[in-house]
């Protein structure tokens, strides 16, 4: 059984700390344990009880009626507001419970909704991409436990998965092909296969050469392939080249194709545009770039042999 303290609920509810000890002194939400030397802290139950509090105080419920309520009572309401409310708290807040019970069945109803209701991509642009910025921090803080995220990225990778294969695959000359990959030592699976659908989703070739891919193998693919654009994403830095030297090797190996650029690393280290490189600061201006491909000229890889 996990052991939390006041902060850890604070961090996992969005509910600050001295609201929670309100909560426990005034309408008695969840009662602390105790250290010998009188610290608070709490078990797993206890966290799943104040998201649950949580959730329905931020969705309108006064925490003097929640207070009243039945443990049957706060679970039914709490699967009814999970179906229909969109607010950012609350979603986050839903999202945060299923993790923490591991619970599938919850996190597909949230999804599914949401997909329903938002479409794919705002689905998300505005609640999975935000939770997956809060999953950031507990893992830092060291709030949950590896499982618990491992299976929450299980899940949201299926999503991805399931949203590219509904995508039409589309072929033609007119259409811009795409080349992408993440290099050696990245991680960043979801943001890449996101990626992927963005890139099918606007009626583009995608070639997904997947994860660890070394400069030899792109340059295999590269052969094959002939993309009008390289994509990838560099949020690590390396260990036997400074990023910039494979930038620089990126726009050398590929001059007759447009390397696309994003991550941590690119930007923070303000690395150095070649003549076939764009780097791309942020989300919204690779989405920019997405949406008005349509009106640019096929890429340099026209000419390429």
């Amino acid at each position: 059984m996990a052991i939390y303290s006041i902060k850890d609920l604070e961090k996992l509810s969005g509910i600050k700390a001295h609201t929670i000890r309100i909560w426990e002194q005034r309408y008695g939400v969840i009662v602390p344990k105790r250290t010998k030397t009188n610290i608070r802290y709490y078990h797993d139950d206890d966290l799943k009880k104040l998201l649950n509090v949580a959730l329905l105080n931020k969705s309108g419920i006064k925490i003097s009626l929640i207070a009243k309520m039945t443990p049957e009572e706060i679970t039914t309401k709490v699967a009814a507001i999970s179906e229909v409310n969109f607010s950012d708290g609350a979603q986050l807040d839903a999202l945060t419970l299923s993790m923490i019970e591991m619970d599938e069945y919850k996190f597909d109803r949230i999804i599914s909704t949401n997909i329903q209701q938002l479409g794919f991509e705002r689905t998300m642009l505005e609640v999975i991409y935000p939770f997956l910025e809060k999953l950031g921090v507990l893992w830092l803080t060291g709030s949950i436990r590896p499982v618990q995220e491992n299976f929450m990225i299980s899940l949201i990778r299926q999503k991805i998965t399931v949203a590219i294969n509904n995508e039409t695959i589309v072929q033609g000359r007119d259409a811009k092909k795409f080349m992408i990959y993440l290099p050696e030592g990245e991680d960043q699976e979801l943001s890449i296969l996101f990626m992927k659908y963005l890139i099918k989703s606007r009626r583009n070739q995608v070639v997904y050469l997947g994860q660890n891919v070394t400069m030899n193998d792109l340059q295999d693919a590269y052969k094959i392939v002939k993309p009008d654009y390289i994509f990838t994403m560099i949020t690590e830095s390396f260990s036997k080249k400074t990023v910039q030297k494979y930038v620089n090797e990126l726009s050398e190996s590929f001059g007759n194709c447009e390397i696309l650029l994003t991550g941590y690393q690119v930007i923070s280290l303000d690395v150095e545009s070649k003549h076939n490189v764009s780097i791309f600061k942020s989300l919204d201006e690779t989405l920019h770039f997405l949406n008005h491909l349509k009106n640019k000229p096929r890429g340099l890889s026209d000419s390429a042999v």
